[in-house]
């Protein structure tokens, strides 16, 4: 069922429309009218025959017309009645106000179900319950109890807390950012963020879609309506409730370093969502996004009134992973020197002494018009000698629609300046220099989000056959954890290079083995109780002959038998020793909502001590792959630095799309460690040198 008639209804009624200042009822009802919209306003109170100048009616079947937009003000109690009177008014939405359903507790829980499906039954899309219902500016409806009518825009706002709601209306007030809807959908019973951005990514009133959720519950849905909508007009999102981890049981260096947060910042960045990590931010992003072009790159031209805030703003970019863009010196000396002057070396352009607007328009013409220039940002800070509204309206006329200009009033200028007036302008400003930076790195990369190449998946000949084989044995024994062994032979039917190797049940066989595929061998205790061999000495590296092969073996088996007298050994896996070559990690971790999350990152420090480590969602395509590999700080030291060879990131890269290919095949896979993977340079091919997997019990089991 659309929700198209629910924001644009032709007739409402509000039913428990009070006669008392104050009540819910009355709030709403007098919000529709002072709002001014157009339809009809049908008013159910059983204890008045008129309210606001409007016909009154006892209840909602005895309206006798048709009615397109039920808002209930009545207590829960009261609403199977109400629901069940909707389709003798052919109403088709029903915003609920009332609280004491889901958010409430279980008995709560139980009644939202019993509405949901009583609405489902009766054709009706329900907002809320729970909510403040909405404002459709376009149709001048406030149909709502969030606050008076805001100014008309592009920015639709989308809340699941109500009381943030009415923080975003005071937010969009205070800056005169115009409104276009602002929605409260509370528990979201029936219509959540999916629905919405679905419907607002068709919305022309909408320009720009701004959300605050609390919770995803259909991960899939939310990134298929996410990214369509993302391709078509700007959303931000803030997300709260990120902090507690959400892979609890985790066993793989994979899963202990992702949580909550990470599946929902993987999930934004696959579908193009806008992240904002603050309330306040949300609005930074609004009002740049609403009102400026979208930069073709990341060269920044600064043009300030003094040093120190110029050298800030230049500091924010840098840090912010886009670059300060120099000004050609035949630029600096055409703009009236000595009143405007480069600051170290070229960029920030200062403008100096007592100048008037006209050397601020003749810096941002010039920046306009040098090719190098993708974005310009303005920074005023406040002196005796300068006019800060004169100045802000010449950086407003200066707008020339082709590259995005945000302007910073810090300190006093702020307060010398109309807002409304740069609002009408187009002009974006903020009070900081960080501030603007960070609006304008979101505009940059969700530029880049719409500029990336049509995503192509490859898909890997593999033997499919035998991962099937190795882990349905696996689940009905539930022998739910695959150690190294195993978990090489399911990456070797996935294309990896696993060196050859054997598990040996005594010195002898492993004195065999070693002689068969030739030293030196690597040894490593298997043990399904034992997760992370070498911190028990379960792992020993370049055992050069027969005698050491059976040195180590007695030794290994019986430094293990000591330290973990319980733990079952399978034996020793000998393998031929791997080529030397750079030591990453790669691996997946399943969200249960947003399915498998690909890791990469160094190993060693990299990814115990300094969690330099990055997250994508599969399906991977290579050109996600590579840039996982460049989002890491440590991506210098794949490339070469300072004579040191680089590695083979192509080959990397191939090793998270085999990953992604094997996770999405199979989604028993829970977890899945590559650590180490050895990558050689340019043309060598990586190895698999330890691995290890965690599968889902089968259904119905523990």
């Amino acid at each position: 069922m659309s929700i198209e008639t629910l924001f644009n209804p032709e007739s409402i009624a509000v039913v428990g429309a009070s006669r008392k200042e104050g009540k819910l009822g009355r709030t709403i009802l007098s919000n529709i009218v002072e709002g001014g919209f157009e339809g009809r306003i049908v008013p159910v109170n059983p204890n008045t025959d008129e309210l606001l100048g409007l016909p009154c009616y006892p209840s909602l079947s005895e309206c006798g017309q048709d009615i397109d937009l039920v808002v209930s003000a009545i207590p829960a109690s009261g609403l199977k009645k109400l629901v069940d009177e909707c389709p003798k008014v052919k109403a088709r939405a029903i915003i609920v106000i009332a609280a004491g359903f889901r958010e409430s507790g279980p008995e709560g829980a139980l009644l939202e179900q019993e509405l949901l499906e009583l609405c489902h039954r009766r054709d009706l899309r329900l907002l809320g319950p729970n909510c403040l219902g909405f404002i459709n500016t376009a149709k001048n409806l406030n149909a709502s109890f969030a606050g008076e009518m805001p100014e008309r825009g592009g920015v639709t706002a989308f809340s699941q807390s109500g009381a943030l709601c009415s923080v975003m209306l005071d937010m969009a007030k205070d800056r005169h950012l115009g409104i276009a809807k602002l929605i409260s959908i509370g528990n979201k019973a029936d219509i959540a963020g999916v629905d919405l951005l679905a419907y607002l990514a068709q919305d022309d009133e909408t320009k720009v879609i701004v959300g605050y959720l609390e919770d995803i519950v259909t991960g899939q849905n939310f990134i298929k309506a996410a990214e369509d909508a993302a391709s078509r007009k700007p959303v931000i999102i803030l997300k709260s409730g990120t902090t507690e981890a959400g892979f609890k049981a985790t066993v793989s260096h994979t899963g202990i370093l992702a949580s909550a947060d990470t599946a929902y910042g993987a999930a934004f960045k696959r579908s193009g969502v806008i992240r904002a990590d603050t309330f306040e931010a949300l609005y930074d992003y609004a009002a740049a996004l609403a009102m400026q072009p979208l930069p073709k790159g990341d060269n920044i031209r600064i043009i300030t009134n003094t040093g120190g805030p110029g050298i800030m703003t230049a500091d924010a970019v840098e840090l912010a992973g886009m670059k300060v863009c120099a000004a050609a010196q035949a630029d600096s000396m055409n703009l009236n020197q000595p009143s405007i002057s480069p600051v170290g070396p070229e960029n920030p352009i200062e403008i100096l002494g007592d100048v008037d607007a006209a050397h601020y328009k003749s810096a941002i013409k010039s920046a306009q018009a040098d090719p190098a220039v993708d974005a310009i940002l303005v920074v005023l800070a406040p002196q005796s000698v300068k006019r800060p509204a004169e100045i802000a309206k010449a950086i407003a006329t200066s707008i020339d629609g082709v590259k995005p200009l945000l302007a910073v009033f810090m300190g006093g200028c702020a307060s010398m300046v109309s807002h409304r007036d740069l609002i009408n302008a187009g002009l974006p400003m903020y009070k900081s220099p960080e501030r603007a930076v960070t609006a304008l790195k979101g505009m940059r990369e969700y530029a880049a989000w719409k500029q990336r190449p049509p995503r192509t998946v490859t898909r890997f000949k593999v033997n499919r056959r035998r991962v099937e084989r190795i882990l349905s044995r696996r689940q009905r024994t539930g022998m739910l954890q695959l150690g190294e062994v195993k978990g090489k032979d399911v990456l070797g039917a996935y294309g990896f290079h696993v060196p050859t190797g054997a598990l040996a049940s005594s010195a002898d066989e492993a004195k065999e083995i070693a002689e068969r595929i030739g030293y030196p061998v690597a040894m490593k205790i298997v043990s399904p109780d034992i997760v992370h061999k070498s911190d028990l000495g379960g792992v020993f590296l370049n055992v050069a002959n027969r005698e050491a092969v059976e040195d180590t073996y007695d030794l290994m088996t019986l430094k293990i038998h000591k330290k973990v007298p319980e733990a079952r050994i399978e034996g020793v896996y000998v393998e031929k020793m791997a080529a030397k070559g750079l030591e990453v990690i790669i691996g997946m971790t399943r969200d249960p909502q947003f399915g498998p999350m690909l890791m990469f990152g160094l190993g060693g420090i990299f990814v115990e001590v300094m969690k330099d480590v990055t997250f994508h969602l599969a399906p991977i395509t290579e050109q996600e792959a590579i840039q996982m590999l460049k989002s890491t700080r440590s991506y210098a030291m794949l490339q070469g630095r300072r004579g040191q060879d680089g590695v083979d990131i192509a080959a990397i890269a191939s090793g998270l799309q085999r990953i992604s290919q094997l996770t999405t095949d199979f989604p028993q896979i829970l977890e899945l460690d590559i650590n180490p993977f050895i990558v050689g340079d340019f043309g060598s091919e990586p190895v698999v040198a330890d691995a290890r997997m965690t599968l889902a019990p089968l259904p119905g089991e523990k």
